[in-house]
């Protein structure tokens, strides 16, 4: 799995991290989004009980963080910085800056656009890297968690974050990557 790269902020842009206070993602999201950047807040379906009823409810995938896509220099970061309920942009200072590979943030997608259920998952450095052949997740590459013959967990990885999310996906639709 590639790393998060530091990069000066004369680089094109990336997708940065954006860490939030405690269930702030939406209120962050909104903000900077408002001020013209590209955000990324990726939700997916989990099963809420409320009222003593189940429901699928859209949830962030990772809770407390979202992407941002912009070239940053010191007047973009220090608008980005002014969202409320912001903790940080992850990295060592304003102009080293971490990112996430753009093949990580295509998968993620994939995943938030499908509408499968899925569930937060161990980080993995190690295991089976696949990548799906048919289905609504074609394209995609994750690490393989067998679970049976015909049965499977496929493990996207935000490195950047030492965070997964798993989604069941038929073994018989997966290649080696």
């Amino acid at each position: 799995m590639p790393q998060a790269q530091i990069v000066s902020h004369r680089a094109e842009a990336g997708w940065h991290v954006l860490w939030t206070q405690s269930h702030c993602e939406d209120l962050v999201h909104d903000q900077v989004a408002g001020r013209g950047f590209e955000t990324f807040l990726p939700k997916v379906n989990v099963w809420s009980r409320r009222a003593g009823q189940r429901r699928l409810v859209r949830r962030p995938m990772f809770p407390g963080y979202l992407f941002l896509r912009h070239s940053m220099d010191r007047d973009a970061y220090i608008e980005v910085r002014k969202a409320r309920g912001l903790v940080t942009v992850l990295g060592e200072k304003w102009d080293r800056l971490a990112v996430v590979p753009d093949g990580e943030i295509e998968s993620v997608r994939a995943l938030s656009r499908s509408d499968l259920p899925s569930m937060p998952f161990p980080y993995l450095r190690k295991g089976m890297r696949v990548r799906i052949a048919r289905g609504p997740l074609l394209g995609v590459e994750g690490i393989l968690e067998r679970r049976d013959d015909e049965k499977g967990l496929l493990v996207l990885s935000i490195a950047l974050l030492s965070r997964s999310v798993a989604v069941e996906v038929d073994c018989t639709c997966v290649v080696p990557a």
